[in-house]
């Protein structure tokens, strides 16, 4: 059966969807010997299809891989940065740096530190990063200040940013002083920068802010030991058997 391209290259885990619709702009791509232009659709099993002159098919496939990160302060949530910044593949051993197609499940901001997954599983990111699905995401949020019940109350039930107003959050105080608050927040959703431009909406800065949990999945190295900053592990088969029960 036909489909598009850049979305044969995500499942086969060649590439993101995103990178493979750059990789297609960038005339790298070619179906039968000809430049694929996006959108253009194949079928695999009557086309050929290449990357940069190397054929790909089914069996090529490069194993699935399934990662959990911690990121730190400083590193980009992307596979390359032009500004020759340190990215999340970074992160990770020679050996699986190289692996075809990994790539982050979605982003956290250069300054945000905390849970992020990896895969080269293209369509399993698609799912993931659709706005129909609410996979929960757990962060602590230091903030500048006092947080007040009413502002406390207004991020709980959302609050309009640039004209939408966000779903309803969890949102807890585990400490506070009168310098600063640190909160437990859980988001259903996944705006730019959501946590950071709520807390401004309401008059606080957010000092520091970290992704603890993505869903179940929490930032421990298997053995309820925390992950170190910087460090990665792989997703146990409960965790990935999960993650799939969220968007079936």
């Amino acid at each position: 059966m036909a489909e598009r391209v850049q979305k044969i290259l995500a499942q086969w885990g060649i590439a993101s969807r995103r990178r493979a619709e750059e990789m297609i702009v960038a005339g790298r791509v070619r179906r039968n010997g000809k430049i694929v232009q996006l959108g253009e659709k194949a079928d695999p099993e009557k086309d050929h299809l290449e990357i940069d002159g190397k054929k790909i098919e089914p069996a090529n496939r490069p194993k699935r891989l399934y990662i959990l990160v911690n990121k730190p302060i400083g590193v980009v949530s992307t596979c390359r940065d032009p500004q020759n910044r340190p990215t999340v593949i970074d992160l990770l051993p020679d050996s699986l740096a190289s692996e075809t197609g990994l790539h982050p499940v979605g982003r956290l901001d250069i300054n945000t530190t905390g849970a992020l997954l990896l895969t080269n599983d293209g369509q399993l990111t698609l799912t993931l990063t659709h706005p129909r699905y609410h996979l929960p995401k757990t962060y602590r949020v230091w903030l500048d200040g006092a947080i007040d019940r009413l502002a406390l109350q207004r991020w709980r039930e959302g609050i309009l940013l640039e004209g939408k107003k966000t779903l309803p959050a969890q949102v807890e105080i585990l400490k506070q002083t009168d310098q600063k608050t640190l909160l437990e927040v859980i988001l259903v959703e996944g705006r730019n920068r959501q946590i950071r431009s709520v807390a401004e909406e309401l008059g606080y800065h957010v000092l520091k802010l970290h992704r603890s949990a993505i869903g179940r999945i929490q930032l421990n190295s298997g053995n309820n030991s925390p992950l170190p900053l910087g460090d990665y592990r792989f997703l146990t088969l409960d965790e990935l058997k999960y993650l799939k029960n969220q968007i079936n």
